[in-house]
């Protein structure tokens, strides 16, 4: 029996699949098998896994017969695990060589429930973009600071393809929440691990995080594409509030009444404040409390954002004339 498990969702991966096949296949550590389910594509994709499934006994494939999307198509994977531990594996990324040894080892030595690293965010041709997610995405000190369960409440900064995790958690996770664009399935693994399970991490890049016009997630935010603070303020706190109204819906998976009763008042602060164009002076306790273990710049930024949008347009206004001489 192997040890490990790797999953991996595949839907129309065709241009980047067989790099990313190679470097799981060419791992210094063997003893893993590679579940594969593709979820309906219409290109060559499930020819090349055909391939490889031919030639490599580890490579074991399942067919979705209509698109059901990521995270069901990995909830179908998870429900498949017979190992160990289990990894999640993008279809177009690039693993290093040593990267299953290293997360094993971690595991092991620390005997950790979760085990993740860094990543070096490339193009779609591997041109470096930027040496390390975690302090592109302004993560390292969060990280290396606390990596808890209160840490990770409010955003999640653990990326499923860095992952391995114990199998004996899979009963505590699923189902996986399936109607977000934001808790998706790595995040919710982390949280609900984290509550009372050992989380480490490695802190080397052991992937190259490929991004190109396809992905499904990337290293960009949804924010970078909006041209008014209004509208930034308004995504900031839809996701917030889908967010929060995930852990309602599940609140199951929550072992203390505490956090039970921090997302309801939560949902109901972020809703309130769609109705709040300019000042908002209520419930600001929480907002500390909901903002605490992120770092001062991205507190003061959503304080700012959030509370007091009309200085916020105002410094919005005075970046982007800035930012326009400067161009």
């Amino acid at each position: 029996m192997e040890k490990i498990n790797i999953l991996m969702a595949t839907y129309n991966g065709r241009r980047y699949l067989r790099q990313q096949l190679d470097s799981i296949l060419n791992q210094t550590y063997s003893n893993f098998r590679l579940l594969v389910s593709d979820d309906g594509s219409t290109d060559s994709t499930l020819k090349i896994l055909e391939e490889y499934e031919t030639k490599d006994r580890r490579v074991e494939i399942y067919r979705q017969e209509k698109n059901i999307g990521v995270v069901a198509n990995f909830e179908f994977l998870i429900n498949k695990v017979r190992s160990e531990y289990f990894m999640f594996a993008d279809q177009d990324d690039i693993w290093r060589e040593d990267k299953i040894e290293k997360t094993l080892n971690k595991m092991e030595e620390t005997n950790s429930d979760l085990v993740y690293s860094d990543l070096e965010v490339v193009n779609s041709r591997l041109k470096p973009l930027a040496p390390s997610y975690w302090e592109l995405k302004g993560f390292n000190s969060k990280i290396k600071k606390y990596n808890n369960f209160e840490s990770l409440y409010l955003n999640n900064f653990i990326t499923g393809c860095t992952m391995m995790v114990k199998s004996k958690w899979i009963n505590e996770f699923l189902p996986l929440p399936k109607d977000s664009k934001y808790v998706l399935h790595d995040y919710w693994i982390s949280l609900v691990v984290s509550q009372s399970g050992k989380i480490s991490y490695i802190d080397e890049k052991l992937v190259q995080y490929r991004q190109h016009t396809n992905n499904k997630v990337g290293s960009k935010t949804k924010s970078e594409e909006l041209e008014t603070l209004d509208e930034i303020r308004d995504l900031f706190i839809n996701v917030k509030i889908e967010h929060f109204k995930i852990f309602v819906d599940n609140e199951k998976v929550f072992k203390s009444d505490k956090i039970k009763s921090l997302n309801q008042e939560a949902l109901v602060y972020f809703e309130k404040l769609k109705n709040i164009k300019n000042i908002n002076l209520s419930k600001l306790g929480l907002f500390f409390k909901l903002y605490k273990y992120e770092d001062f710049k991205y507190k003061m930024k959503n304080f700012l954002i959030l509370n007091l949008p009309i200085l916020a347009r105002i410094a919005f206004k005075m970046k982007k004339k800035q930012l326009k001489g400067e161009g």
